[in-house]
């Protein structure tokens, strides 16, 4: 029980359910038939290789974390208490290894070697993160938001290179969501998501730093509001939430002429979003950030089943 909270089985589930909401969504406006489409062994091989990476990055985080969760969290401290150094570290290593060996057998089945360098770049930058760039000014929370978003830019390279997609014109390229077939339409659906994704982990990321701010001044880490305060700080995390917002309006201008009950999902995200904006500037208390953080949260689950939402209108021919 006490591994199984160590990987964060919810967050893992999110990442199965995303990359396979995605797919589905692209698989249902494409019809696919092909052998390597989303319900076959090879796309059920990318999501096990991607959660393994990040349930490894999650059992690493922990481990250096130790020090700064015995002052920060005590109450969900596992390592060291429950689990064993020695285990988390040969676990993390094991799980990398099959995960890393999958991208090896991608890369050669799909003929790119692009599943093989995006995971090991992962694999390495989620160590990194965890022993040196989570303390540093900023860049830590910036490199595991990007992380994140590469999520669904995954799943987009996947699908278009499935479907083998190639712009026809320059107006097209910029603006193919007239037409689905022969366009972009899956890379800059994905892009789409992940800056969705990128902007809210990052905001998340630094509320998560104003929460912690006690355990990391312990280990001299120079996170955002040790740096700068708390005060500097929110107006760091609104401007972010801001970019969010603004985000899942260009989606809204560039998907306007679906229909209104479409883009639900999304428009449930941008009022959660301005939930968390609005009582940012209020908090004071660390259950004060960490409300925001559940926010935060949800309104990534929102924008993230948007796919799965419109895979559902469209099987149903509302669109």
């Amino acid at each position: 029980m006490h591994f199984i909270r160590l990987i964060r089985p919810v967050n893992l589930i999110i990442v199965t359910l995303t990359m396979y909401g995605i797919g589905w969504y692209f698989d249902s406006i494409y019809g696919a038939t092909d052998e390597h489409s989303l319900f076959s062994g090879t796309y059920f091989l990318l999501v096990v290789s991607t959660v393994m990476i990040a349930a490894a990055g999650n059992i690493i985080n922990d481990y250096f974390d130790v020090r700064a969760d015995r002052i920060n969290k005590p109450e969900r401290l596992i390592i060291g208490v429950h689990v064993k150094r020695r285990v988390a570290i040969v676990t993390h290593w094991g799980l990398n290894f099959v995960a890393f060996s999958i991208a090896v057998y991608l890369s050669w089945t799909l003929e790119t070697f692009w599943y093989l360098f995006i995971h090991l770049l992962t694999i390495n930058l989620l160590w990194f993160y965890s022993m040196y760039l989570k303390r540093k000014f900023l860049t830590g929370n910036i490199v595991i938001a990007a992380l994140t978003g590469l999520v669904t830019i995954l799943v987009g390279f996947y699908f278009h290179q499935l479907y083998n997609l190639k712009s026809q014109t320059i107006a097209e390229t910029l603006f193919p969501f007239d037409q689905y077939k022969g366009s972009n339409y899956i890379l800059w659906l994905a892009f789409g998501l992940a800056t969705f994704a990128f902007l809210l982990n990052l905001a998340r990321e630094i509320v998560k730093d104003m929460e912690d701010v006690e355990g990391d001044k312990k280990l001299k880490a120079q996170t955002l509001p040790i740096v700068l305060g708390y005060r500097k700080t929110k107006w760091v995390a609104a401007f972010v939430l801001c970019g969010s917002v603004v985000s899942t309006m260009i989606v809204w201008f560039f998907f306007n002429e679906i229909s209104f009950i479409s883009m639900l999902p999304i428009i449930l995200a941008a009022l959660t979003v301005l939930m968390s904006f609005l009582i940012l500037f209020k908090a004071t208390e660390k259950r004060h950030f960490r409300s925001i953080n559940h926010l935060i949260k949800l309104s990534m689950v929102f924008g993230l089943i948007s796919p799965i939402y419109w895979t559902i209108l469209l099987l149903y021919g509302f669109y």
